[in-house]
């Protein structure tokens, strides 16, 4: 049987459930505590661009203040919508929505844009292909679902999963994110060039200073010196993505209470127990694990989740 014949109503839940006004983009702490992965990124970027200035500086007359400024400025365009749509989107592997597709997002997306008081097209909707029940949001105004999820949920579900994922840009969580990962692609770039040259300088003094002695520790030096440049980057971006883990999973909470708020609890809950009855997003077993955990495990968030629906308020019309 189609799973989205189950779990039906005659009222959406956003109205059988929400109280308060409409949600508008507001900082939230998570928004502000997503500044930390910038500033543990942030000197091994300087030192990235250096690098890639220094040649840079041969053919063009800039400094390097004005050089970094430039590259960090460019982030600015992943926030405005035809460059999500026309370059983000397709670079996580993402696309627009199929006919049938949106016959499904349609209704479950349109009472989530309602309550809030939202336009249709604020926000823009893509389906990656993939057999996982998820979804995220992306840049300033992306939201992405999973094929599967689209195919696989009720429709009140889906409308929880998707207030989810406004709520994310609505608390202002994507910001940071979206400037961290711009950050990190000369310092990933210069990172993987390290360590291919560090298996070159290997490699060739191998092949080629196997019987002399000094070219030997040459080439044993170079290769040290490299991998270790490339270990530097490497540990800042892991630093950086920890902390990213860290404030996500706090934000995925903020998130969660907003979705209440809207009135599309329930919904979510039970799409988060959906996720728990196919075994996925179980809890960290060791701190390598946990470091690297992007979100919090979804029985703890059903759990929160459902304390909120108890402690909110009814409205009149239940009473």
């Amino acid at each position: 049987m189609d799973s989205r014949s189950r779990i039906r109503s005659s009222a959406h839940p956003g109205q059988r459930f929400r109280s308060g006004a409409p949600s508008r983009r507001n900082l939230e702490s998570s928004a502000v505590t997503a500044l930390a992965p910038v500033v543990a990124v942030l000197p091994v970027w300087l030192l990235a661009v250096l690098v890639i200035w220094l040649p840079v500086r041969l053919v063009w007359d800039v400094s390097y203040p004005m050089f970094a400024l430039a590259y960090l400025a460019a982030v600015v365009l992943f926030f405005l919508q035809p460059v999500q749509i026309l370059m983000l989107a397709p670079l996580l592997g993402a696309r627009q929505p199929t006919r049938a597709e949106m016959q499904v997002l349609g209704p479950a997306w349109r009472p989530v844009l309602q309550v809030n008081d939202l336009p249709m097209g604020r926000y823009v909707l893509v389906v990656l292909p993939s057999n996982e029940l998820n979804a995220f949001a992306c840049g300033g105004h992306l939201v992405v679902v999973t094929s599967y999820a689209v195919e696989t949920l009720p429709r009140d579900e889906l409308s929880g999963v998707l207030a989810h994922e406004l709520s994310h840009h609505l608390g202002l969580h994507t910001v940071a994110l979206t400037v961290v990962q711009w950050m990190a692609v000369p310092v990933m770039l210069l990172a993987r060039i390290g360590f291919f040259l560090q298996n070159v300088a290997s490699a060739a003094t191998t092949s080629f200073a196997r019987g002399s002695t000094a070219g030997t520790v040459v080439g044993s030096v170079v290769a040290v010196v490299l991998r270790a440049a490339s270990g530097v980057f490497l540990v800042g971006l892991w630093a950086s993505n920890a902390l990213a883990n860290y404030v996500g999973r706090k934000a995925e909470f903020q998130a969660d209470r907003r979705v209440v708020g809207m009135g599309f609890g329930r919904p979510l809950a039970m799409a988060l127990r959906r996720v728990i009855a196919d075994g996925g997003n179980v809890r960290a077993s060791g701190w390598r694990d946990r470091l690297a955990a992007t979100h919090p495990p979804a029985r703890t968030r059903v759990a929160r989740i459902d304390a909120l629906l108890r402690s909110a308020p009814v409205p009149a019309s239940h009473r």
